[in-house]
């Protein structure tokens, strides 16, 4: 029998706010596939499903969405730093093992990237089932493209310390490999704590550092602004505290 394929599917970047229209984020032949898929795996069943409620308005499903299988990605029990065996990201591929397609959806963005699903991808290739990505947004990469920053090297540093002293620290950090290697640095944080990582960035970082913020990316008034820290600091915006934000470094 030959193996189905994992299909990473793009999700919108709205989580948490106003809904957009799919069709300003997604190719209809991307909607398409996800429509005619009955099993998924995903980071949380509950927004897949009203993922796949806003695909079904617009192309119809290949089930009654109850009846579409949906199985969250395993996590590490709480409290334990092992990490998830291999016989349960294998146990998500049964679907495609037996010969059906097998979408992975995350949160926000595309699968697999600044994402749990990159353990599923893993487990794909081990098991000899092709992988198969689909065009849609990365915040990441919108993020980088409309800083002006170096777009030629760059990081992912993901999140950094909460508390305080520490996060200076690694700011700090960040500062001088920016500016030993020429290296975009991109950051992200929970939408309630963007304005203390600007301010940490703004009172941390030195003046001529560039510092580039983009928020709530496909959104209705979403924004990207680019500026030396000196200049942020004349004009410093209003951090909203639901959007997400993508936040980058490029020392002189």
């Amino acid at each position: 029998m030959s193996k189905g394929t994992l299909l990473l599917v793009p999700n919108t970047l709205d989580l948490g706010a106003d809904e957009v229209d799919l069709r300003e984020i997604l190719p209809d032949a991307v909607m398409r596939r996800a429509a005619a898929l009955q099993h998924w795996a995903a980071e949380d069943a509950r927004s897949t499903r009203a993922f796949l409620k806003r695909v079904g308005a617009i192309f119809p499903l290949a089930l009654p969405l109850q009846s579409i299988t949906i199985t969250e990605l395993p996590r590490p029990r709480k409290g334990s730093h092992e990490p998830v065996p291999p016989a349960a990201w294998r146990a998500l591929l049964q679907p495609a093992l037996d010969g059906q397609d097998l979408g992975l959806l995350s949160e926000a963005g595309l699968p697999a990237v600044a994402d749990p699903g990159a353990a599923l991808v893993q487990a794909a290739h081990a098991a000899g089932v092709p992988v198969l990505p689909l065009p849609g947004a990365s915040s990441l990469l919108l993020a980088l493209a409309a800083s002006g920053l170096n777009g030629q090297s760059f990081a992912f540093v993901g999140y950094l310390p909460q508390e305080a002293s520490a996060r200076n620290a690694k700011l700090k950090e960040l500062e001088a490999l920016s500016r030993r290697q020429g290296q975009t640095q991109l950051i992200i944080e929970t939408p309630y704590r963007n304005a203390a990582l600007l301010a940490a960035m703004l009172g941390g970082l030195h003046t001529e550092t560039r510092v580039s913020i983009s928020c709530g990316l496909t959104l209705v008034g979403g924004w990207s602004r680019t500026e030396t820290v000196a200049a942020w600091r004349l004009r410093p915006p209003q951090m909203p505290d639901r959007w997400p934000a993508v936040f980058a470094l490029l020392a002189g």
